[in-house]
């Protein structure tokens, strides 16, 4: 069980029984390690102990490519509802920070990567979030999957992160369950175009697209008001719906 040692500003994935270097000492993990523990370094520097979450795993997971952002995969977990016991397709697996965020809530998914050594990076990405039960990471283009397998069945949700989105969405009615929903993410405004086009073209409800826009706070003795470090736009999702 991976676990997050913490020390101010500090964080580091370590596994029970390893010995870890710091610049603060060397960590000798105990094999009973448990989040709550307090451990020390060989300098007697002291570091909590603390159980992964999903925005851990964002921070720490190896990444092979720009992943998906936290409040973008807020957004598009609150609009469609996921819940334990979904059944998931997704494609442009990417990192799988997405994947992982859905298996930790309970979703079983099924995701396709088209760079073998993509895939191979989020499948142990999953072993690290501990949902390589929940999350079958597949190498391979999802079209050619759909005309290829007849196992898949229906899904409750249809996740896409690819340039060929709109593709896929055409074939939206034919892999979701009734009430069903598509969740697309797009860095830009031509391909969410698409995406939208092709979803009332194939018949899907409920089509409508949100801009990520999000902005930190800044406080200090002169006021208040909103950062401006930054852009803080991320990308467009789209949903729609099979009803």
């Amino acid at each position: 069980m991976t676990v997050l040692v913490v020390r101010g500003d500090r964080e580091f994935l370590v596994e029970p029984g390893e010995d870890f270097g710091t610049d603060l000492g060397v960590l000798d993990v105990p094999e009973d390690v448990e989040p709550g523990d307090t451990i020390t370094t060989h300098l007697d520097e002291p570091f909590e102990v603390r159980r992964l979450r999903s925005p851990d795993l964002f921070h720490h997971m190896e990444r092979t490519g720009a992943p998906m952002m936290p409040r973008d995969i807020g957004l598009l977990v609150g609009h469609v509802g996921v819940q334990s016991g979904d059944r998931v397709l997704d494609a442009g697996t990417g990192t799988g920070v997405l994947s992982a965020y859905l298996g930790r809530m309970g979703a079983e998914v099924t995701t396709f990567e088209r760079k073998a050594e993509f895939a191979e990076v989020a499948r142990e990405n999953m072993e690290l979030a501990g949902v390589a039960d929940r999350v079958d990471v597949n190498s391979g283009d999802v079209l050619d999957a759909i005309d290829e397998r007849d196992d898949f069945g229906e899904f409750d949700l249809l996740t896409l992160d690819t340039q060929d989105a709109p593709d896929v969405v055409e074939r939206a009615p034919d892999l979701l369950a009734d009430g069903g929903f598509v969740a697309v993410y797009s860095p830009f405004v031509e391909n969410t175009r698409e995406v939208v086009e092709a979803a009332r073209e194939t018949g899907l409800s409920n089509v409508e697209s949100q801009e990520t826009i999000q902005r930190e706070m800044d406080f200090d003795d002169r006021g208040s008001r909103p950062s401006t470090r930054g852009v803080g736009h991320t990308g467009y999702l789209t949903f729609a719906r099979n009803v």
